[in-house]
């Protein structure tokens, strides 16, 4: 059976052979019912795009790679769920790549390998400095995600961490809880822990609390054992919080079980945040108070920067904040008065 070739989608469809061409390439400045009709006959006459053709052509794979550095974790693999449907949205593929936070992986991906293999990378570095990234050959455009910081001359999207973590200590602190403790603090490379600790100070004094360091609990923030753990340590060493404000969804998690298994009650006693807004928050017992960052707004601003870069843009480095909320639940619910 012969193969069916771009024309023959644009005669079945009725439109031009560059409106198919638009339509394959994910091109955004198609009317949705042309578009939509463009699918139809793509899908009913089986039409494959020649990729090899297409390389060639174009010097274009269409697969951008996204680096996290630990898929385990609840917010990169749901955050990368949105960008790969962003990204078919656009036209493109995805490949997931896991650093594992490892200095020499993460060189890697931004290394001229990866040239030829995907037009763009979207990247969430862990130790990588800011002049170390600026340094890096620019083969492949790369759009950075997280805390970390960036160098002038690349994009950067995130939310702001202090003004999030901030806003949830001031929830806590309008409950009238007056010892928050931070679980949990990672002295790491990344910026992720820093910055919240930042915001969770700042929350403090716009609240009138004093700042007290032995509520600060530290330890590993990469799954809710450990976080239980720590808090179970700084419970038994004399600690008496009546409200948690918590690094991630998985410390809180952790904290749930170890105030469970203690007897303390939720909210009644010390009421819990988290950060991320996981998909388990809302079925959690109680359901979590949580920081939501704006995924999608996130997904859809990086990946018009990358496509943009790889269009050719070679200008100074974009560096946004999207929008972020406290999403209120049971776990420190709504001040009464509200």
């Amino acid at each position: 059976m012969p193969s069916v070739r771009l024309s023959d989608v644009a005669k079945y469809a009725g439109v031009s052979t560059k409106t198919v061409s638009n339509v394959v390439h994910g091109y955004v400045h198609v009317r949705e019912s042309t578009r939509a009709r463009v699918q139809r006959a793509i899908d009913e006459l089986g039409y494959r795009p020649n990729v090899r053709g297409r390389i060639l052509a174009t010097g274009r794979t269409k697969m951008l790679a996204l680096a996290f550095p630990d898929l385990r974790i609840p917010y990169f693999a749901e955050l990368a769920h949105v960008i790969s449907r962003a990204a078919g949205e656009r036209g493109y593929r995805l490949l997931l790549e896991e650093s594992g936070g490892a200095p020499e992986v993460e060189r890697a991906i931004l290394s001229a390998e990866e040239a030829g293999i995907v037009d763009g990378v979207l990247f969430q570095p862990v130790w990588l400095t800011s002049t170390e990234i600026a340094q890096h050959r620019g083969d492949v455009p790369v759009v950075l995600l997280g805390e970390n910081p960036a160098p002038l001359g690349v994009d950067h999207v995130r939310i702001d961490n202090i003004a999030a973590a901030a806003q949830a200590v001031r929830h806590l602190a309008a409950l009238g809880r007056s010892r928050i403790a931070y679980l949990c603090h990672a002295p790491s490379p990344g910026a992720t822990s820093r910055l919240r600790l930042v915001g969770y100070q700042q929350g403090l004094e716009a609240s009138g609390l004093p700042v007290d360091p032995a509520l600060v609990v530290t330890g590993d923030v990469a799954d809710a054992r450990s976080a239980a753990a720590a808090l179970a340590g700084a419970l038994d060493a004399g600690m008496a919080p009546d409200a948690v404000f918590c690094r991630d969804d998985l410390a809180a998690l952790g904290a749930l079980r170890t105030l469970s298994e203690r007897g303390i009650r939720v909210p009644e006693d010390v009421a819990v945040t988290g950060w991320d807004d996981s998909t388990v928050t809302a079925s959690m017992w109680p359901s979590l108070t949580t920081i939501r960052a704006d995924g999608e707004q996130l997904a859809r601003r990086a990946l018009d920067l990358l496509i943009e870069r790889v269009d050719g843009y070679d200008g100074l480095g974009r560096h946004e904040i999207v929008d972020h909320s406290l999403v209120v639940r049971e776990s420190a619910p709504a001040p009464k008065d509200e």
